[in-house]
């Protein structure tokens, strides 16, 4: 217990002790506590200034203060700077606050702090917020990827809702009663402003913000065109801020150029009558110059830029008399020819005269533009050759310096100027051989080519092997010649052309002979692209000039041609001439010392198309039992606007399903459907192409059964019969006279004398018991020569002759015979003449007489080489030759007279040529 009290004791008196000096120490140190305390802001920032006493500055160590921020009389900030060597003398202390200072009020306390010592809170500041209804802060610029907090005040009234930043809902947090605030990340630069509003149950406020970045321009570069003035360039940073917002530029730390953002390019103003003016057209590049003598040496350049987010320094360092980018020479022409125009220019600047400079002159034709380089020191003329005579030229020149390979000047103004005539170009001449005739072609010359009007062209030719030449003056509008040449002789052709300054070089082309030996390429297919042909052919060493490839539409059509080096064998053929759907012949020929050789042959189409509907206009059918056969006419090539490679029959009924027969030939012009029914059918032809079925043609047949194709033929053949028939029988009708004639000719009536069975009027008459009137014809009249013998019997008695009834009152007897039989072998005389068919047996109603050959009885020169029936006879009288004889020699007198027989044929033997 007592060592208790002993050591409270002891810690008592040194606790005295302690407090006597402190208060000793804190006596002398008052002095130096904060003086007239100030608190400001600038923008967002808190400002703190104050002072302390002089005689502070006898401390040996160096105070601190202790800094504390209220807000809303919340603790937000504590802060204990140091300052060094600064007693007796202002301080000042500056602190960015997350939040807008109008949304709350701060408070600020400051206490000073030495050794053990430490002064009281001085009195604190205070920044009231703002009371107004409105969203903080407001028009500001954040940079990109920065954090900011907006807040919103809520008047008296009214209830909070919620905050909207670029019209989306964000989380808020609550500051007081009547603030809200929204804290967001920026990412990203705007072009624009960004609304923040607060929404209240009854009103909307908003505030407009802008997100951009510090100042990040580059690449600065400083150059003279004069001597007298410098221009700097340099890449523009990224900028997103409104015009209000400037962005400054210092150069040389003496002139102010302000540049302001704008989301096309930047508008430039100036600070400083001795500001130069600076251009950013495209807002990426910046340029200024300013007036100032430039002497030879390095020299630092300094560019300084700074806008509402920070600065920033660009540095180049020189001799600008090596960085000259030269202006632009003042051009004129000094003389012009056909082919060649002088030019020589001058120069503002007299310094360009004693500099190494290379210059570029720009000829451009209206077609073509083309470049050329010279160079030299003080270099000021130059001569341009290789143009295009009686042609119109735009010339203008550009320089630069030689070292360290300068900026380009501006293009000069141009120059415009005509060449002069001159004869015209050499035609581009080629052939084509139509069938008999050989047509000599030439392309037309350009204007380039002609150097001048054309009047005319003139065209020779002749034969290899003659001196001989023919010649032909065609018209300027004209561009071709047809000839007759003799295709068995190969032919030289001569084309020039002429105008007012004389005539062209000659263009010559061979025309091969069509002799037997000449041989046909192979024709083959080609399919064109992007509205052209790629052609590739094999090397051929004939080609001792190139190749020519021409071509035209399959039938009439212009005639076009390319001409290829001997080092290609391959060729892109186009033409504004080309049409899609149009076939096109294109042929390959070898260009050799004499005429061109045919090599290969290719047809085609740049670009096929579908062939339209009803292609085959003549279809037609056969049908042949259960089969049908469908043909149509071969199809022109005009129709055809895409390779056919083959066809397609279909056939439908209306049960069955779909039947087709196809062929690959596309020369084919028939397919035959086989194994019908019989029914209607709808036969389709389609033509098989690369756009799959074309040319869809449709027929419909109805089949025919056999047995009604019999019935047919039948009913056909019968009427050809009746028909030839008929036509026989008119013809028979109207030309029966002629046909009568010729086969049955009319026998000529016997005449008798009347001393030769004499009766009234000498006729032998018919017995009317026999014979009716119509019976009775006419019969020929034989004549007998006098001194022959009329017929040779084997005796006078058997002769009898039937006279008709009532000659003599006797009966007759009656004879009967069979069919009488013409001999089928001819008769002839012993004379050798053919005798009459007649001239056998004949018969008499009334007797039967048997008349035999001369070689029986008499040589009366009949000879008769079959035998002639037998007559028989029935019981009768007989003749009265007997009982009357002075008739026959009544005859024999009288053979001369004509005699008459009725009804039958009566042969006479010819009389004997002794």
């Amino acid at each position: 217990m007592s060592m208790i009290m002993i050591t409270w004791i002891l810690l008592v008196s040194l606790f005295s002790k302690s407090t006597q000096s402190g208060n000793g120490q804190q006596a002398g140190l008052w002095q130096c506590e904060p003086q007239n305390l100030v608190l400001d802001r600038n923008d967002e920032m808190l400002i703190l200034n104050w002072e302390d006493d002089p005689s502070c500055s006898a401390l040996h160590d160096v105070p601190i203060y202790e800094i504390v921020v209220l807000r809303e009389d919340k603790q937000v900030h504590h802060e204990v700077p140091m300052n060094h060597n600064q007693s007796g003398s202002s301080h000042s202390w500056k602190w960015k606050s997350s939040l807008p200072l109008e949304c709350a009020s701060h408070s600020v306390r400051l206490r000073f702090r030495y050794n053990n010592y430490t002064s009281p809170w001085t009195q604190e500041q205070t920044l009231p917020g703002s009371t107004r209804y409105r969203v903080y802060p407001r028009d500001r610029v954040f940079e990109a990827g920065s954090t900011a907090t907006f807040c919103c005040i809520v008047p008296a009234g009214e209830t909070f809702s919620r905050m909207n930043y670029n019209h989306t809902e964000m989380s808020t947090v609550k500051i007081s009663n009547q603030t809200y605030a929204l804290t967001l990340t920026l990412d990203r630069a705007s072009d624009s402003c960004i609304d923040v509003h607060c929404i209240t149950n009854q009103t909307s406020k908003g505030a407009c913000v802008y997100v951009s970045y510090l100042p990040d321009d580059t690449d600065l570069q400083c150059e003279t065109r004069d001597f007298k003035s410098v221009e700097c360039f340099w890449k523009v940073g990224r900028s997103h801020l409104p015009h209000r917002y400037q962005t400054v530029y210092q150069l040389l730390g003496r002139y102010n150029i302000i540049i302001l953002g704008t989301t096309t390019g930047l508008r430039v103003g100036t600070k400083g009558s001795e500001a130069p003016v600076c251009l950013c057209e495209d807002g990426l590049n910046g340029k200024c110059s300013k007036k100032i003598r430039v002497d030879p040496g390095e020299r630092n350049w300094t560019l300084s830029v700074q806008n509402k987010l920070g600065k920033l320094e660009l540095h180049y360092t020189a001799d600008l008399t090596e960085r000259v980018h030269m202006l632009p020479p003042y051009v004129n022409v000094s003389s012009v020819n056909a082919r060649n125009i002088s030019l020589e220019w001058m120069w503002n600047v007299l310094q360009y005269n004693n500099i190494n400079i290379t210059c570029q002159v720009n000829i451009s034709d209206g077609e073509t533009s083309t470049i050329k380089d010279n160079y030299g020191t003080g270099l000021n003329f130059i001569v341009i050759t290789d143009l295009t005579p009686h042609w119109t030229y735009n010339v203008r020149v550009r320089c630069r310096t030689s070292q360290n390979f300068s900026e380009w000047s501006e293009w000069s103004h141009e120059v415009t100027n005509n060449t002069n005539g001159d004869v015209p170009d050499a035609p581009d001449v080629w052939m084509q051989m139509r069938e008999n005739r050989t047509v000599i072609l030439w392309k037309p010359l350009l204007d380039k080519q002609s150097h001048g009007n054309i009047i005319d062209y003139q065209v020779a030719w002749a034969k290899t092997s003659e001196q001989h030449q023919q010649n032909q003056t065609v018209p300027h509008s004209q561009h071709s010649l047809a000839l007759n040449l003799d295709t068995q002789k190969e032919h030289i052709v001569t084309v020039t052309a002429r105008n007012i300054y004389g005539r062209s070089p000659t263009s010559v082309v061979n025309i091969p002979s069509l002799g037997p030996d000449r041989t046909r390429v192979n024709t083959s297919g080609i399919t064109g692209s992007n509205s052209s042909f790629s052609l590739s052919w094999s090397a051929s060493m004939k080609a001792t000039c190139g190749y020519v490839v021409d071509w035209c539409p399959f039938g009439h059509g212009t005639v076009e041609w390319l001409k290829v080096p001997p080092n290609k064998t391959n060729a892109r053929i186009s033409s504004e001439n080309f049409k899609d759907g149009i076939r096109y012949l294109l042929s390959i020929y070898a260009c050799t010392e004499r005429a061109p050789v045919l090599l290969e042959r290719f047809e085609g189409y740049v670009k096929e198309k579908r062939i339209k509907d009803e292609l085959f206009k003549s279809l037609k059918f056969k049908q042949q039992d259960s089969n049908v056969e469908v043909n149509w006419d071969p199809i022109p090539l005009k129709e055809q606007t895409a390779f056919i490679r083959g066809y397609t029959l279909y056939a439908l009924d209306k049960n069955s399903p779909v039947f087709s027969v196809s062929t690959d030939n596309p020369e084919a012009t028939s397919l035959t459907a086989t194994n019908l029914k019989i029914t209607s059918y709808t036969f389709t032809v389609t033509a098989q192409t690369t756009f799959g079925k074309s040319g869809n043609t449709s027929i419909i047949v109805t089949l025919n059964s056999q047995t009604d194709n019999l019935i047919k033929s039948v009913f056909i053949s019968l009427g050809a019969v009746f028909g030839l028939l008929s036509l026989i029988t008119i013809l028979c009708y109207r030309h029966w006279a002629c046909i009568t004639q010729k086969i049955y000719p009319p026998i000529p009536t016997p005449v008798l004398k009347d001393k030769w069975l004499t009766s009234s009027g000498g006729q032998l008459l018919m017995d009317q018991s026999f014979h009716s009137e119509a019976d009775v014809m006419d019969v020929p009249e034989l004549h007998y020569k006098s001194g022959g013998a009329l017929i040779s019997y084997a005796s006078r008695e058997d002769m009898s002759f039937a006279f008709p009834k009532g000659y003599y009152n006797k009966d007759l007897k009656m004879c009967t015979q069979p069919p009488l039989t013409l001999p089928t072998t001819a008769l002839k005389s012993q004379s050798g003449l053919p005798t009459s068919p007649f001239r056998g047996l004949f018969t008499n109603p009334s007797y039967d007489l048997i008349m035999q050959t001369r070689n029986q009885q008499t040589n009366s020169g009949l000879e008769v080489q079959e035998e002639t029936p037998t007559l028989r006879c029935s019981s009768g009288y007989k003749p009265q030759s007997q009982s009357n004889p002075d008739i026959l020699n009544q005859i024999e007198a009288d053979s001369d007279s004509p005699m008459f027989c009725v009804t039958t044929y009566i042969l006479l033997p010819q009389p004997s040529s002794t």
